[in-house]
This record gives C-alpha cells, sequence and structure tokens, in this order.
C-alpha cells in the first residue's frame, strides 16, 4: 500500500502495513499466528482456572503465576486480533484513539509483566535464603500490595506516552510499517522535533528492564551463594529445581524484548521484516511458554491437568 499524504498534522487513523515485503505470504504467516492466539488464550485460561480451583496451589507464587497469565491475555489481546484481521482481511485502518489506547496497553502490560517476574524472582529468595521466614513474610496482603504496585508502575510510566505522541505533528503520512502501534513506530512518521519522546521511551526502558534485571539477577546471585552452601546434593538440586521455571520464563521474556529493543534503536541495519518478525514474538512467545512451562514444572498443575483431561 503507498504511503497516504496527509494534509494534516493530526491523523483522524492510522495504516498499518503488517510486515512490509512479506504481504504476499500474511497468509501463511497467520496459520502459526492463529496456532499460537489459541494455544494462549486456553493455556492461560487453564492455569487461571487450575489455581482457582485447587486449593493446594493457593500460595504466593501460584498467585504471581494468575497475574503472570492475566496480563499475557490482555497483552496478546491487544494486538493478535487486529494482526490477524491485517493478514485476513487487509483491514489495516486503526482509529488514531484506538492506536494510542493499544500502545499504552501495550507497554504498560509489559512493564506490569516485568515486576510480576521481580516479585517471582523476590519470592524465591525468601523460600530459599531464608525458608523459616518465608510463610511471615509472604503474606496474601504482600502479594496484593506488589500486584497493584506492578498495575500502577506499568499505568503510570506509560500515561505520559499517548499525550506525548499527541503533541507531534504527522505531515508526511499516516502509514504504520508494523503489525501494531509500537510507540517508536509511531515516533518515527512524525515530523519536527521527537527528542523528548525518544528521550522518554528509551528511560522508561531502561529503568524497567535494566532496573529489574539487575535485581533479578542479584536474587540469583544471592540464591545460587546460598544454595551451593548446603551439604546435601538432593537439597541443592531441590532448590534448584523449584527456581528452574522462573528462570525458564525470565529468558523467554525478556530475550525477545532486549532483542527488539536493541534493534529498533541501535540496528540500522537490520532489515524491517525481521525486526518486525522479533517485535511480533516478543508477543507471541512469552505469553504462549509461560503456562507450558509452569504446566510441565509445576506437579500439582501438572497432575490437575491431566486430571481434567
Amino acid at each position: 500500500m503507498a504511503s497516504a499524504n496527509l494534509t494534516s498534522s493530526n491523523p483522524a487513523t492510522f495504516l498499518l502495513l503488517g510486515i512490509p515485503g512479506l504481504e504476499d505470504a500474511h497468509v501463511w504467516i497467520s496459520v502459526p499466528v492463529c496456532t499460537m492466539y489459541v494455544v494462549i488464550i486456553v493455556g492461560n485460561c487453564a492455569i487461571l482456572l487450575v489455581i482457582a480451583t485447587e486449593p493446594a496451589l493457593h500460595r504466593p507464587m501460584c498467585y504471581f503465576l494468575c497475574m503472570l497469565a492475566a496480563i499475557d491475555l490482555g497483552a496478546s489481546t491487544c494486538t493478535l486480533p487486529k494482526l490477524l484481521c491485517i493478514f485476513w482481511f487487509q483491514a489495516r485502518e486503526i482509529n488514531a484513539g484506538a492506536c494510542l489506547a493499544q500502545m499504552f496497553f501495550i507497554h504498560s502490560l509489559s512493564m506490569m509483566e516485568s515486576a510480576v517476574l521481580l516479585a517471582m524472582a523476590l519470592d524465591r529468595y525468601v523460600a530459599i535464603c531464608t525458608p523459616l521466614h518465608y510463610s511471615s513474610v509472604f503474606t496474601g496482603r504482600l502479594v496484593a500490595k506488589l500486584g497493584v504496585a506492578a498495575v500502577a508502575r506499568g499505568t503510570l510510566l506509560m500515561s505520559p506516552c499517548p499525550f506525548l505522541i499527541k503533541r507531534l505533528s504527522f505531515c508526511r503520512t499516516n502509514v504504520i510499517p508494523h503489525t501494531y502501534c509500537e510507540h517508536m513506530a509511531v515516533v518515527k512518521l512524525a515530523c519536527g522535533d521527537t527528542s523528548i519522546n525518544h528521550a522518554y521511551g528509551l528511560s522508561a526502558a531502561l529503568l524497567v528492564i535494566g532496573g529489574d534485571l539487575l535485581f533479578i539477577g542479584l536474587s540469583y546471585f544471592l540464591i545460587v551463594q546460598a544454595v551451593l552452601r548446603l551439604s546435601s546434593r538432593e537439597a541443592r538440586l531441590k532448590a534448584f529445581g523449584t527456581c528452574s521455571s522462573h528462570i525458564c520464563v525470565i529468558l523467554i521474556s525478556y530475550t525477545p524484548a532486549l532483542f527488539s529493543f536493541f534493534t529498533h534503536r541501535f540496528g540500522q541495519r537490520v532489515a524491517p521484516p525481521i525486526h518486525i518478525i522479533l517485535a511480533n514474538l516478543y508477543l507471541l512467545f512469552p505469553p504462549m511458554l509461560n503456562p507450558i512451562v509452569y504446566g510441565v514444572r509445576t506437579r500439582e498443575i501438572r497432575e490437575r491437568v491431566l486430571r481434567v483431561i
């Protein structure tokens, strides 16, 4: 689709191109995308249902897992239905308000997920390093406070972004070469000074990703130190086993996010289709694989699911 020239600096709608250069393959790409979306819905709803109905799973780590499942459902539902409409029906048009709302929810939910992963790392640290105090420290009240803090942080950090976008002038085109309204993809369309948007987006991403990864790394450094001091090999294996699911989820969540972040800002030589595919994997893989990882690694969840089947 050719770029649309604008006579107004504030377009009423934007056009999402999907994956530029791969338009002929959109229908074929939609098959794995749709399959992944079905797995995301079924897997995360199963996690929520199993934890809600199994009293043995009413514990802090499982409550965090419920938060993770709800965030994954929200983030994927913000983008994948529109993505499939682009692939199947060429329905590329999106209202400017809907575009800003999609941008806000995608990035704020990603920040909330990062906060929940940090809370889960803290849970594992207390459970392994100070097990005698675990039940008194990680109460339902504390879990609720951490959940509210995660929502508040994501909401507050992303609230300025739609207003920073609205102050920009889009005098050249309203065509977004992307599958969804990603913040930097929209900013790059603007004419005029966008340094504030660039600076704010970079600062927020570094604060969240950099800060959370730093504290997660510190937690696991202390966990490894505590585990290596255990005298029994079986005890060490059991301690590492309780962390394995969370480590897998951290790798699944942060790896595509970091790839997408760095290629958007520093990967000018990366072909646009590659960058857009990476950005979509960031929204597809973690929500799809998180319930599978915890379903396989958590015995009570695995047994309950098998019992239902």
